[in-house]
């Protein structure tokens, strides 16, 4: 069977489009919501990588993330302290951006004061970590947080830290998961109904 010069220029045409589609690389956001997502239902043990050195809050207090709540575009992430149940990270993603917001709840379900701060990516980051400058809304509910930048940094198979710089001081915080062991799912965050 003869192909006509223009019927072999279609299937030339044809397979550089197929062989083009198959080489496209993933987007950073793209590989690290996708890792992120991988996680969906575990829970992990953690530990104070970094505090200041008047910390109370999680000196000595077992550390949990439980990757509890995926949706398309949501991820819900409990992080559990001792037997406090008020923190969840919630990351929500918008096209090639993600937004960071810290829900703090008091044990009747209610939102404390201060909730609902955080920020957005200002790019497509690193497959590997997604940073989180302080926004208008954080300026607005905690004004001494206008210089924060939180970061996720997320070692598929291996270790998710989170971690919070104040630019312009001393204050760092960070706290490093361990995702080669699950461990057992804490109770639900206060305030949960599901």
């Amino acid at each position: 069977m003869k192909i006509s010069f223009f019927g072999a220029a279609l299937i030339s045409i044809i397979l550089t489009v197929a062989a083009s589609a198959q080489t496209v690389q993933k987007s950073p956001v793209d590989v690290f919501w996708e890792d992120l997502s991988k996680l969906c239902g575990k829970a992990f043990g953690g530990t104070v990588a970094a505090a200041p050195a008047d910390d109370t809050t999680f000196k000595d207090k077992s550390l949990v993330m439980h990757v509890r709540a995926c949706e398309k575009n949501r991820i819900r992430i409990p992080f559990v302290v001792g037997t406090d149940r008020s923190r969840t990270w919630v990351l929500t993603r918008k096209g090639d951006r993600i937004e960071l917001r810290h829900d703090h709840r008091h044990e009747d379900g209610k939102p404390d004061k201060v909730t609902m701060y955080g920020g957005w990516t200002t790019s497509q980051g690193m497959p590997t970590r997604q940073m989180f400058p302080a926004d208008q809304k954080t300026v607005d509910v905690v004004p001494a947080a206008s210089t924060n930048v939180w970061w996720i940094d997320l070692t598929a198979g291996e270790s998710f830290g989170y971690n919070l710089r104040r630019m312009g001081s001393e204050r760092y915080f960070s706290v490093k998961f361990d995702l080669k062991t699950t461990v057992k799912p804490p109770e639900a965050p206060w305030g949960w109904t599901n």
